[in-house]
């Protein structure tokens, strides 16, 4: 099982008027409520984290499991979307992961961005949007499991 998650606005609050604060580490502090949300899916589904944030690639892997951890996500596993060298939209970028053939069924697609509700509805079915100002809360948790743990339906 998988989560292909963005972090800003998902993870950390996106306010247009107000920078998010930052840790000693560099990045933005996560909001706990939203961790907690996070770890709530991780747990209870024993799945891994696919990176798709626009940050993906500010980090190694082992920097990014490191960064996740100290603020307090439970990480079982952690891969990333490819390199977006060609600045395709994330809904591009999904499409082209879904596409390239790692027949994954098992999979949810946490993010904010609301061109994702373009996607083709196999894969707009796993989406569970958050409102950027709020990010992940404890009310997206049964709705994300669900998606893990339903068939995907090709149409």
């Amino acid at each position: 099982m998988l989560i292909l998650l963005d972090i800003d606005g998902v993870l950390v609050p996106a306010k247009s008027w107000s920078p998010p604060p930052y840790a000693n580490d560099g990045f933005y502090m996560f909001n706990k409520k939203s961790v907690e949300a996070l770890n709530l899916i991780i747990v209870r589904s024993k799945a891994s984290i696919v990176l798709t944030t626009s940050h993906k690639h500010s980090f190694t892997l082992e920097k990014w499991t490191s960064l996740l951890e100290s603020r307090g996500v439970i990480v079982n596993g952690l891969k990333r979307l490819k390199e977006n060298t060609n600045h395709l939209t994330r809904q591009e970028e999904i499409n082209n992961w879904y596409s390239s053939g790692e027949n994954v069924q098992e999979f949810v697609i946490i993010d904010d961005d609301k061109t994702l509700n373009n996607l083709p509805v196999h894969l707009k079915s796993r989406l569970v949007q958050t409102k950027p100002l709020i990010g992940l809360t404890s009310m997206h948790v049964e709705d994300a499991i669900e998606k893990l743990r339903a068939p995907l339906e090709l149409v």
